[in-house]
This record gives C-alpha cells, structure tokens and sequence, in this order.
C-alpha cells in the first residue's frame, strides 16, 4: 500500500478554506482506499505553517500516477496553486492499511 500525504500553507489565511475546498475535489477521483482532506489542528508547538492536509491510500504507485493523472486533479492544482505557499508531498510503501490500524486500536 502506497500512501500519500500533501501539506498546504496558505499566502493569506484568508483563504484556507478556499484551499480546503480546492482540494476537496480530489476525493472524487477514484482508486483511492482512504481518502482525507482536513484542516491542521496546529497543536504542535514547534511548528504551525500548516494549513491543509490531503492523505490517501493506494494499491501502488500505479494506482497513484493514474490518480495524479486525471482531470480533477488538474483542476484542484488550478484553482490552489495560486493561493498556496508551501507544499510538500511525500509518498512511501507501508504493510498496513488506515482501516487495518483503525481495527488494531479498537482491540
């Protein structure tokens, strides 16, 4: 399982929910086995540029590079891009799916 997780910062505060928004759309592109959009809660006290996290989960990196290939993904990147400062994007292999954790700290 792939997952995917991009952080947001926003040039104007202003305009973070226009981002969340913006970046919403991208949870109707299928292929993804989890998929959020939410807003950072900044409780940590080191660091606070955060505004906007997407996470999502995927079979394999194929299954990624097919989402990052579809027209809402391209229109998310439009109309947030010229509102956002930082973003930073990591994806790495993990044996264990969210819902598989999700279960795990339910026992």
């Amino acid at each position: 399982m792939i997952r995917h997780i991009v952080l947001f910062s926003a040039k104007d505060q202003a305009d973070v929910e226009v981002i969340r928004e913006g970046l919403s759309i991208l949870r109707d592109i299928p292929g993804s086995h989890h998929f959020e959009v939410a807003f950072n809660s900044k409780r940590d006290g080191l660091s606070k540029e955060i505004d906007v996290i997407v996470y999502g989960e995927f079979d394999s990196y194929e299954a990624l590079d097919a989402y990052k290939a579809h027209p809402l993904y391209e229109e998310s990147i439009r109309r947030v891009r010229p509102l956002r400062e930082i973003r930073m994007a990591v994806d790495f292999e993990s044996a264990f799916a969210h819902s598989s954790l999700l279960r795990e700290t339910a026992a």
